[in-house]
Parts: C-alpha cells; sequence; structure tokens
C-alpha cells in the first residue's frame, strides 16, 4: 500500500487552458468511500464542455480535476463500506462534475456507492470506457422505457451512448436500428444494428423500416432535430427517451400518437447525491452481461499518461477516435 500523502494529477486552473501536472494532497477515505488507485480515466465529450466552460449543468468550480469514468484497484475503505475490500478491481462514473474530484489523478476518494467490480475479462481501460455511456443507455432503455425482447429500438446517433444503447437493446433481445452517417453503416452492422442513413426523412424510414408502423422505442442521443424526428418516428403508444432533451419541441407529433416520453439526466446522482446506489447496480448489471459475452467495448488504441491530458482532449475534439478515449492513470 502506498503510504504517500500526495499524489500527481491534472488541474485545470482556467477554462480553456491547458491542465497543469501538480503534485496535490492524496485524499482519505472518509465515511462511506473508497480510495481507489486510478489505472484509466475515460474521456467523455462532457470532460471537453467542462474543460471549456461550456457546462453550467455540470456546476464543477475552479481548480477543477476532472476526469468522470474511471476504472482501477481499491486501496483502502472508509468507515462503513462494507462491498469492498482492498485489492478489488472496480470501476465507475465517480466525479468530475458538481465540485466531485474527477480521475485525472492517481488516486479519487469515491462514494463506495457509485462503484462496481470491473468485469474480470476487461481491462482496466476497457472498463474505464464504460460508465457514463451504459449508465446513460441503460436509465433511458431499461429504467423509462423498459425495453422488451422482440420490441423494435430506433437509436438516434451512434456514438459513445448510442452504441451502449445498441448493446444494451440487443442484450435484451430487441431488433435495432440506428440513424448516423451513412460512412459509419459499417460498424454500425458490426455492432448488430440495422444502418439508417440520417439523410434520409423520418417518414421514409418509418415506412421503409416498420411499414409504417413507427418503432416501440426511439431513443435520441443528438437532440435537436434528432428529437423532433423521434416524435415522428416513434409508434402509438410507444415511448421516446433523450439524453440530450433540450431546447425547444412541439410535442404535437408525439400526443397525437398517444406516445410518452422521457429525458435522461445522468449526471443528477452525482450533483445532488440522490440515487447513487443506482448506479451502482446499473454497473454491476452491466458486468453481468459483459461477463457472458453481450457487451463488447470500443476502445480507441491511442495511448496517453496523465501528462498528455490535453493531447486525448484534443483526439476527441477533432472527432478522430475510433471507440472511446481512454488515458492511462496508473500501473
Amino acid at each position: 500500500m502506498n503510504t504517500s500523502a500526495t499524489m500527481q494529477a491534472a488541474v485545470l486552473e482556467q477554462y480553456g487552458s491547458d491542465f497543469r501536472i501538480t503534485t496535490v494532497a492524496r485524499p482519505v477515505a472518509g465515511p462511506g468511500q473508497v480510495l481507489v488507485r486510478v489505472a484509466a480515466s475515460g474521456v467523455n465529450p462532457l470532460d471537453l464542455k467542462i474543460r471549456a466552460g461550456k457546462a453550467e449543468h455540470a456546476r464543477h468550480p475552479l481548480p477543477v480535476i476532472l476526469g468522470i469514468d474511471m476504472a482501477g484497484v481499491v486501496e483502502s475503505v472508509g468507515e462503513g463500506v462494507t462491498g469492498f475490500h482492498a485489492g478489488d478491481e472496480v470501476y465507475g462514473m465517480t466525479g468530475g462534475v458538481g465540485g466531485v474530484q474527477g480521475s485525472l489523478a492517481e488516486y479519487a476518494a469515491v462514494d463506495a456507492r457509485l462503484l462496481a467490480i470491473k468485469p474480470a475479462h476487461f481491462s482496466m481501460r476497457e472498463a474505464a470506457s464504460l460508465p457514463l455511456a451504459y449508465i446513460t443507455a441503460w436509465e433511458g432503455l431499461v429504467d423509462r422505457a423498459q425495453v422488451k425482447a422482440g420490441q423494435t429500438v430506433l437509436v438516434q446517433g451512434a456514438g459513445g451512448v448510442g452504441n451502449a444503447v445498441i448493446q444494451l437493446a440487443r442484450a435484451f433481445g430487441a431488433r435495432v436500428f440506428a440513424v448516423d452517417a451513412a460512412s459509419k453503416s459499417a460498424q454500425i452492422e458490426a455492432w448488430g444494428a440495422t444502418a439508417i442513413d440520417r439523410e434520409l426523412p423520418v417518414e421514409r424510414v418509418v415506412a421503409d423500416y416498420t411499414d409504417g408502423r413507427g418503432f416501440d422505442i426511439v431513443y435520441d442521443t443528438v437532440g435537436g432535430t434528432g428529437l423532433d424526428a423521434s416524435f415522428k418516428a416513434v409508434r402509438r403508444f410507444g415511448h421516446v427517451v433523450s439524453a440530450l432533451g433540450w431546447g425547444t419541441h412541439a410535442l404535437a407529433p408525439l400526443s397525437f400518437r398517444a406516445g410518452t416520453y422521457s429525458g435522461v439526466f445522468t449526471l443528477l446522482p452525482l450533483l445532488t447525491g440522490e440515487g447513487r446506489e443506482h448506479h451502482g447496480e446499473i454497473l454491476g448489471d452491466v458486468r453481468r452481461l459483459a461477463e457472458t459475452g453481450k457487451i463488447t467495448p470500443l476502445v480507441d488504441p491511442h495511448r496517453f499518461g496523465l501528462v498528455a491530458a490535453a493531447a486525448a482532449h484534443a483526439l476527441v475534439e477533432r472527432r478522430e477516435a475510433r471507440g472511446k478515449v481512454v488515458m492511462d492513470i496508473g500501473g
């Protein structure tokens, strides 16, 4: 066990600036917390928005240690923690918003309720690629829409969350369709979904792929016109879910179908403390699906250490990543 009182971290001191790699005080696990030696940190588009000062909803005051997703090894546990022990390999969406320290540091003291044992056969990098995307997908698809075998699920956007929705929907036995650029068709088909060119009018999509009936569930991951199209793509009495349901939208197309709508705000438990247990529960379920071969991570092959945090962000910003960008933090 490392007993040093300090650690290395990537600290953001001004929005829009580079990270400063510096020595800071190493946290201690308080009551209900687990001290994790961070091995890998997933990079999400939200991390970039926070760094740029464009994510007021994340409420993360400066100076800040970013990094929402992580995987690592339990170093020690605080008072009252019984579900984890030193040496356990864990993963979770544990910080980087709401003033909670993120994973761009060698250690993090995190709420034990947010953690789960990582999938046994996944590397730390693979495990760190999952939490935000799969929690977001699960909350919409399973908790809100209650997906069932045999249903049709349309996914608007095949990025990180879209990938997770596709894999979860297939794991539950649904027939999955995904709308994105034609250039993504091969990847979407490889994930087991039917690819649909986003240039197709929504009316044509409904006619061609559902014989005019509409989809049982539509999960929107892009917002804006994607959500508007979702209200037209869902069947009568169907369900639309969005992880980006911001802005102004006409609800008439959904109302005329007697459909229902759910919004997903994955950060809420981190920001408020309410519902944190469920995040850990979801990741436990994701682990079980992964260990039965129903979930396959897609991790970009580029490798970045803590000192290259800005370079990792730049790769995501340029939209050149081939999968989830994950940073290597510790051994």
